[in-house]
């Protein structure tokens, strides 16, 4: 018997961090998107008449892609706006205009502060698509990849490599609280953010950080890296590139994980800097299936905060 939509739907108002989301949530979201990977169409017209705001600070690809694609499948619609969100006017008044016209609003910022600020004023759900700390949507992608991967998250053990980002972030407080063992391996100074750990492994999540690679990957079901500058840190392009160097993910680095494990990147990759294009190619590059389950996970985060 098919599960009722209604049992999925959650009581949280937005997805500002990872954190707004509990293992419960978690779970029931990994169910709605399988189910909505699965039968597409029995959902085809489950937000028709919603619309969604997407704000975009940087650049996008995926999550743009996604989320469009995501409302209008679901039967809905959205509008676009690309730039600085607070030029013109304070964030506050961004925020109580939009919630008049849209039923969302999707905000991929250079500051969690902006998302932070959206959730507080708008009446609508606010979705972090990107901010400097989290990128939660990524996460939630992540996780469903490895489920359909491995089966559960409980007792996988992910390795991330490189910088300690929003990525490293998102996926120790995603994963962790799922009952995944994350490894995280950073050149010294260059590692998450201490209180976002500090949060981690109090809710639960088993989280090891190293400043050695090997360290983290050895018998690792899944290496996970990211570009080694974000957007907004091109000026340390150079010199993290330096710094970075033997961090990158390998034929020698991956050979240390298990023999069934999987290479995962949120992307867009910069082949040969973290990551070569060898091992971006490879059978167990599965990074493709992690941008295809963008669409599937944020469909299911769509039907749960505005149906």
């Amino acid at each position: 018997m098919a599960t009722p939509i209604s049992s999925f739907v959650s009581p949280i108002r937005h997805l500002a961090s990872d954190l707004d989301l509990s293992p419960e949530m978690l779970a029931g979201l990994l169910d709605l998107s399988a189910l909505v990977k699965r039968s597409p169409a029995r959902f085809a017209k489950k937000l028709a008449g919603r619309y969604l705001t997407l704000l975009f600070e940087k650049p996008s690809l995926r999550t743009r892609m996604t989320f469009e694609l995501a409302i209008k499948q679901l039967g809905g619609d959205a509008v676009v706006s690309a730039g600085p969100i607070a030029d013109r006017e304070p964030v506050k008044d961004v925020a109580r205009n939009l919630d008049r016209w849209t039923h969302g609003i999707v905000a991929r910022v250079f500051s969690q502060k902006t998302v932070d600020e959206l959730a507080e004023w708008s009446s609508v759900p606010v979705i972090n698509a990107l901010s400097d700390r989290f990128h939660p949507c990524q996460a939630l992608a992540d996780v469903l990849t490895l489920k359909e991967r491995f089966g559960e998250l409980k007792g996988i053990r992910l390795a991330f490599v490189g910088d300690g980002n929003n990525v490293a972030h998102s996926l120790m407080l995603t994963a962790g609280r799922l009952g995944a063992h994350v490894a995280v391996a950073t050149p010294e100074g260059y590692g998450p953010d201490a209180g976002i750990l500090k949060t981690a492994i109090e809710c639960g999540g088993q989280v090891t950080i190293t400043s050695d690679p090997a360290e983290a990957v050895a018998g690792a079901h899944a290496v996970y890296t990211d570009v080694w500058a974000s957007m907004g840190q091109e000026s340390e392009a150079a010199e993290r590139a330096r710094i970075f160097a033997p961090y990158q993910v390998n034929e020698e680095l991956v050979a240390q994980a298990r023999p069934d494990a999987v290479f995962m990147h949120c992307l867009p990759a910069k082949r040969g800097l973290e990551v070569t294009d060898s091992v971006m190619e490879s059978p167990r590059s599965v990074v493709f299936d992690q941008a295809e389950n963008r669409l599937h996970a944020q469909k299911a985060l769509l039907l749960t905060l505005l149906s």
